[in-house]
């Protein structure tokens, strides 16, 4: 299970390997040096396959971090690149072959090479971009004193080297100045061993959570860091509650709801088994779950909002005929914003990390802030 999260990174490795194996034969049949297309994708497999072993923390660790940001970053960039530069190649190799048009055909060429390079940077630069998105939460039925309070969630903060310390605490200045009733953290802390857990905690503790205390749930990354136990414990310390299949009531006035969390729940397996004992009747039922594809059966065993994250909104988002379309819809049809099935609701925020590729493109990085509001 701890392997699990180097499963991105072997996705990018075996797209580049495919890749660049196609870019590489294409050239051979070029006037290009061998030798120098021979070792120059010798050099290019080189360094994908290493930032892949880099995934891991044993082999991380023995080098700097200087040293590991580059070659994630040259290595992603790369591989962005070569879906503009393969079919740059085919077409200023047809310019050889027209002379009427050979200018605009190297032209053409020239921005398929630019095109991925731009989008890649415009990404990397936006990912810390951090943006507060309001939400009104529609609930059948909800009590008075439960009307127009505010939750403020974070989630999927992965703080790691492509997110440092002073961008989140950034995003927990944001969140506070929100005036939020109620703080939320809904997992992904971090993404691997070695990331800096206890400067994530510490961030988090700062969040004002002035109806109660900040209450969260843990993602997949704290199962591949094995740090959940201690990312229980150290939140106890600094007064967070991660809830591990667990309550907290909190009251309102004359209203109550009743928080449930569960640490991250497999994807396509057996959802929430036995979490009818956890709910409360006669009150707000309110699930913090990471995966968010847990919805429809939270929806059936008594649910009215579940909150959640995990898929970043794809991360690599276009809207088109307002529906989203990005590579979350493969695992689940929850990847971004508010869903209803019945009388109940699910959030699904963006998060504010980035995992596998260090952009964001389409979908900013979020705070959010919940309005309960009846219906």
């Amino acid at each position: 299970m701890a392997r699990l999260h180097a499963f991105p990174g072997l996705v990018v490795l075996c797209l580049g390997l495919g890749l660049q194996f196609i870019l590489t034969l294409y050239l051979l049949r070029t006037k290009w040096r061998r030798s120098l297309v021979a070792g120059g994708s010798a050099a290019i497999v080189g360094l994908l396959c290493f930032t892949y072993l880099l995934e891991f923390h044993r082999v991380q660790r023995e080098f700097p971090a200087q040293l590991v940001i580059g070659c994630f970053v040259i290595s992603l960039f790369w591989v962005g690149c070569l879906f503009g530069l393969i079919p740059a190649a085919v077409v200023w190799r047809q310019a050889e072959f027209r002379p009427k048009r050979r200018e605009f055909l190297r032209t053409t060429s020239l921005a398929l090479c630019a095109a991925p390079a731009a989008i890649f940077a415009v990404g990397v630069i936006r990912r810390d971009q951090f943006q507060v998105v309001d939400v009104e939460l529609p609930i059948a039925g909800l009590p008075k004193d439960l009307q127009g309070l505010r939750l403020v969630q974070i989630t999927d903060i992965h703080l790691s080297p492509f997110l440092r310390e002073g961008a989140l605490a950034r995003a927990v200045d944001l969140a506070n100045s929100t005036g939020a009733d109620l703080a939320l953290v809904t997992g992904d802390l971090i993404t691997r061993r070695g990331d800096p857990l206890d400067a994530c905690l510490r961030q988090l503790a700062r969040l004002k959570s002035p109806q109660g205390p900040i209450l969260g749930c843990l993602g997949n990354h704290e199962i591949y860091a094995a740090s959940e136990d201690y990312t229980t414990q150290a939140g106890r310390r600094l007064g967070m509650e991660f809830l591990r299949s667990q309550t907290r009531m909190l009251h309102f006035g004359a209203a109550s709801i009743n928080f449930v969390g569960v640490d991250y729940q497999p994807m396509h397996g057996e959802y929430l088994a036995g979490i009818e004992q956890l709910i409360a009747p006669g009150v707000l039922n309110v699930l913090l779950s990471h995966n968010p594809d847990v919805f429809p059966v939270a929806a059936a065993k008594g649910f009215g909002v579940t909150l959640s994250g995990h898929t970043h909104g794809g991360q690599v988002n276009v809207e088109i005929l307002h529906e989203n379309m990005n590579p979350a819809r493969l695992i689940t049809p929850y990847t971004r914003g508010l869903y209803q099935q019945g009388n109940a609701s699910i959030y699904v925020s963006s998060g504010i990390g980035t995992i596998g590729v260090p952009a964001r493109i389409g979908v900013p990085p979020e705070i959010t802030v919940l309005r309960l509001c009846a219906t």
